[in-house]
């Protein structure tokens, strides 16, 4: 089906109080070729949508019982794929926008020019598509690679998975730009194991960690006594990746006399092992990342313009998280799936408070920190809600450096854990005493344990310096 016949052919379910409304958009849209039902209020709109799938929701804002904002909340926790566009009336644009951090598409002023509804729809629908398109391709590279944090509907993510789609089976070198903690790491790896260089080798090249005096020899290896402290021969990363893919993390911290090597490698698909008479053929993809403007670098003389060019064949910008904002429910809602399981926890739900401080926030350490923020939240989570309490603190704090080992990260989660199980435990001994008006032995009671044990968590924690002086 083509994506014309695909929008024509549509379900749109009209939701609004007001008859006129409800038959006004009918008479617009059905002569489209859409097929419109509607409902009068929200109760009635969730027994119809329980019984047929609707491509699109139009929703009044303003409604008697459940309003359009509390009625599109229980719609995309239910049946995410379904767009939704909001009506509202004059004066209530704020709320509208606020109502599209919760997903919605787009909003319509009252009175409805038939113009304005019959665009909207058109775009609403066309989103819709492209994203069951942009379904269809991460489900075939899942059959490969799950990508794990390359989650949302914006146009600027949308347009990296075309880019993947378009240039993973080519073989040609790859440029991936963006801050860190965007994911170029998984985007590369995205583009290998969607390839034909899949069941080949994939080998990272960290340009950051490896010292300059030790480079050209972890890239390209050397021979036994090449230089002082060689006693066997070792084979170098290139000599690894042969066959299948090279990844250079942060390419932009490469010294330019490696640049100058690595460039003959692109062009000859050759290099020498050091202290090596006779140079080796390599066939191997090129995939570089950087986080720094390679352009400017070319201009100070910082980097090499010629091996500039040599990467920057096909180049993927991977945007800020701040640049697209509307993905931020959708990464975080699948984190908190991630983490509830993996903790075995069952929360499952964000209120919209604390969704409004997610997006909000500008995410400098991008996806990877909305990633720890969801994984501290749903460990001091305690039922099945996040709310802001459980991250707005974590937010303004700095989340330390990201681990380099898996005994580094085994670590980090310990104390993660611990610290979280330390505010648990106060704030559940100070919530104790206040319902108890700081009377010890009714806390201890209260909460079903011994005034010992009881007593010994509020030393623990120095509470009881904290307790009103009449206690």
């Amino acid at each position: 089906m083509t994506k014309e016949d695909a929008v024509s052919k549509a379900r749109i379910l009209i939701i609004d109080d007001e008859d006129i409304i409800r038959t006004s958009c009918r008479k617009v849209l059905e002569p489209e070729g859409y097929t419109v039902e509607t409902a009068q209020n929200g109760k009635d709109a969730l027994k119809i949508l329980s019984q047929r799938v609707f491509d699109l929701v139009v929703i009044d804002l303003k409604m008697p019982g459940m309003d359009g904002i509390e009625l599109l909340r229980r719609i995309k926790e239910t049946w995410v794929e379904t767009e939704a566009i909001i009506l509202t009336g004059f004066g209530s644009t704020r709320t509208a926008v606020d109502s599209m951090k919760l997903e919605a598409f787009d909003y319509i002023e009252k009175p409805i020019a038939p113009d304005d509804l019959l665009t909207v729809v058109s775009r609403a629908l066309e989103r819709k598509h492209l994203l069951n398109e942009n379904v269809s391709v991460r489900e075939h590279f899942s059959q490969h690679y799950k990508l794990d944090n390359i989650i949302g509907v914006s146009q600027s993510i949308q347009k990296v998975f075309y880019l993947i789609a378009r240039v993973a089976n080519t073989g040609s070198t790859v440029l991936l730009t963006g801050e860190s903690g965007t994911g170029k790491e998984l985007i590369a790896k995205a583009i290998h194991y969607n390839s034909s260089r899949r069941d080949q080798p994939f080998v990272t090249v960290d340009c950051v960690t490896i010292p300059n005096t030790l480079i050209e020899s972890e890239l390209f290896g050397h021979a036994k006594g090449a230089f002082t402290g060689a006693a066997e021969k070792k084979k170098g990363l290139i000599d690894m990746a042969n066959n299948g893919t090279i990844f250079f993390d942060e390419i932009g911290n490469l010294d330019v006399t490696t640049q100058a090597k690595l460039l003959r490698v692109l062009q000859e698909r050759e290099f020498r092992p050091v202290g090596e008479k006779t140079s080796r053929r390599v066939d191997i993809r090129f995939i570089s990342a950087t986080n720094k403007n390679l352009q400017e670098m070319t201009r100070k003389g910082e980097f090499r313009e010629d091996f500039f060019y040599r990467l920057n064949i096909f180049p993927i910008h991977i945007p800020a998280l701040r640049e697209r904002k509307e993905d931020i429910p959708h990464l975080a809602y699948h984190f908190l799936q991630k983490y509830s399981s993996e903790i075995e926890k069952k929360v499952t739900h964000i209120t919209a408070d604390a969704m409004r401080i997610l997006v909000s926030f500008d995410w400098p350490g991008n996806v990877r920190q909305l990633e720890n923020t969801i994984q501290r939240a749903v460990i001091m989570c305690q039922g099945r809600n996040v709310r802001p309490e459980h991250f707005a603190a974590l937010i303004e704090e700095p989340l330390g450096e990201v681990p380099m080992t898996i005994h580094a990260l085994k670590e980090m989660k310990k104390t993660l854990r611990d610290k979280s199980v330390e505010e648990v435990e106060k704030t559940f001994l100070m919530e104790a005493l206040k319902r108890n008006r700081w009377n010890i032995s009714k806390a201890a009671a209260d909460v079903q344990m011994q005034r010992p044990n009881f007593h010994a968590l509020l030393k623990k924690y120095n509470i009881r310096k904290t307790m009103p002086k009449s206690v």
